[in-house]
């Protein structure tokens, strides 16, 4: 949320590591996933972000409309960051990382397969 209505992902970096990874030390959760999660988050809330200086420059430098790039850019910013979250989940429960890491592109997988199918019979694509 804060890289989100910042726009910054850096920013974001520098206010949340020093509060996530002493956190994640004293509840004893994975410091490394704590780390993939703040800067997970971060570069998702600057990716969807209207604000984010990349997606402002994105839009002019492509000569689109800014709010039309920021529309086709969610679809894959909240794929991604949807699938990561079920990923932190599925680590967090089980409490092993390499879970997490291997359930997340397998989601991503799925959805993109599912995606491709469905759009195939929305337009008869053969």
């Amino acid at each position: 949320f804060i890289s989100f209505a910042t726009g910054s992902s850096w920013g974001t970096w520098a206010i949340m590591m020093p509060l996530a990874i002493p956190m994640a030390k004293e509840l004893g959760i994975s410091i490394p996933l704590a780390i993939a999660a703040v800067i997970g988050g971060g570069l998702f809330g600057d990716h969807c972000s209207p604000i984010s200086d990349t997606t402002i420059m994105s839009s002019a430098g492509a000569a689109c409309d800014h709010i039309e790039h920021v529309r086709t850019q969610l679809p894959y910013g909240l794929t991604v960051g949807s699938s990561a979250a079920v990923g932190y989940l599925v680590a967090g429960i089980t409490g092993v990382d390499l879970i997490g890491l291997l359930i997340t592109p397998i989601l991503i997988g799925i959805i993109l397969y599912v995606l491709n199918k469905r759009s195939k019979l929305r337009y008869n694509i053969q």
